[in-house]
C-alpha cells in the first residue's frame, strides 16, 4: 500500500513539473481538456491528453 502511495506522489510530482514543457507540444489543449474558471481559479480537466500520454507509456511499456 505504501509502495503505491509513494508511486502516486512522484508521479504527481513529476506530471506538476513537465506541465509547461508539455504544453509547448500541445498537451493540455487538444480537444476534450477542459479549463474552466471557478472559485477565483482556473481549473484544468486534461482528459484527452491524460488518454494520449497513458497510451504512448503503454506502447513504451509493452515496446520495452
Amino acid at each position: 500500500m505504501i509502495r503505491w502511495l509513494i508511486v502516486v506522489v512522484l508521479a504527481l510530482v513529476l506530471m506538476s513539473g513537465l506541465t509547461e514543457f508539455l504544453r509547448r507540444y500541445g498537451f493540455g489543449r487538444l480537444p476534450g481538456d477542459f479549463e474552466f474558471r471557478a472559485f477565483g481559479r482556473n481549473w484544468q480537466l486534461p482528459i484527452a491528453s491524460t488518454l494520449v500520454l497513458s497510451m504512448i507509456a503503454a506502447l513504451i511499456a509493452r515496446w520495452i
